[in-house]
């Protein structure tokens, strides 16, 4: 009898444990392993060439006109990350900490804050899009509303504010999922370690500084680890409201954009070259997994030390 439970618990485990290994290995360790093959090779079209070694690597890189695109790109998902570094996960924190204190109304509140998460990002995408129209959207029409008129512009069709406008509809978007971590994190924190802090001062400054941000560094690590993945991963967003190229003049252009039109072709890249398209893709993630797996590290360290 226990070597028939023994065996039935294993074919349970087993039951439970290789679906998600296929699942994985076919959708995500198949596709990677194949990008980093597919690298290795010139493509005309569907039809593989012959072993080019780095020679896509280096075009990507260093030949013009792609060494360009990539910088151009590159540059504008830093910029992305750091905006949304301080707005998103800057704002996530204070709303956590008002919601965390029980301000008037918070029950509604942790609801309004955390409901556009749900949203589908093509209706959001979309919603936004009408927003921003410059004759009838919803932005400039309240802007002029309020004796601000001179405000108004077209605020994705100018390279000044295209960018500007997508981290602005991200963080709206995704507030909500740092502040519900950041919640989390500060629940955790033991009431004597906040009643002992009130004794010592009411400054709520002090408060959060002192006391409250180092004991939620933990949830701090996970935001700040996966808004970077996130933000060199942006894609749907970027493609929803401006299309493959980047518009305007390629001013909202991210690696996501780039790979796809490289990989895939369209009207200004011209034919696909999965070639060049794989070694982007390849440059892409071992930037995101090398910087991820340091950041992770030096960040767990410092959870340690405080």
């Amino acid at each position: 009898m226990p070597t028939l439970r023994l065996t039935g618990r294993g074919l349970w485990i087993t039951a439970l444990i290789v679906p998600p290994l296929v699942f994985m290995a076919t959708f995500v360790a198949w596709p990677i392993l194949s990008a980093l093959a597919y690298a290795f090779f010139d493509w005309q079209g569907l039809q593989r060439g012959g072993f080019v070694g780095l020679e896509n690597f280096y075009e990507v890189l260093f030949t013009e006109p792609f060494a360009t695109w990539t910088r151009n790109a590159f540059i504008h998902n830093v910029i992305v990350f750091l905006v949304l570094m301080v707005i998103q996960n800057g704002f996530g924190f204070l709303l956590a900490y008002a919601l965390w204190r029980e301000l008037p109304g918070a029950r509604f509140h942790r609801i309004a804050v955390f409901l556009p998460v749900v949203l589908s990002t093509v209706i959001v995408g979309y919603l936004w899009k009408l927003f921003f129209h410059p004759l009838f959207g919803a932005v400039n029409k309240t802007l002029d509303a309020v004796g601000l008129d001179w405000l108004s512009q077209p605020w994705l069709g100018q390279s000044s504010t295209a960018l500007g406008a997508l981290i602005f509809v991200n963080a709206w978007h995704w507030v909500g999922f740092p502040t519900l971590i950041f919640l989390a994190g500060m629940q955790r924190i033991p009431s004597d370690i906040l009643d002992a802090a009130r004794m010592e001062t009411e400054s709520e400054w002090v408060k959060i500084t002192q006391i409250v941000w180092p004991l939620v560094a933990p949830s701090a690590t996970v935001v700040f680890i996966l808004l970077f993945i996130g933000s060199f991963n942006w894609f749907e967003l970027p493609y929803i409201m401006q299309g493959l190229d980047g518009s305007p003049f390629g001013s909202t252009d991210v690696l996501g954009l780039y790979f796809y039109r490289t990989a895939f072709g369209n009207q200004s890249a011209g034919v696909m070259d999965f070639g060049r398209g794989s070694a982007l893709a390849v440059i892409t993630f071992l930037f995101i997994a090398v910087v991820a797996a340091f950041w992770t590290i030096r960040l767990r360290r410092r959870e340690i030390q405080l």
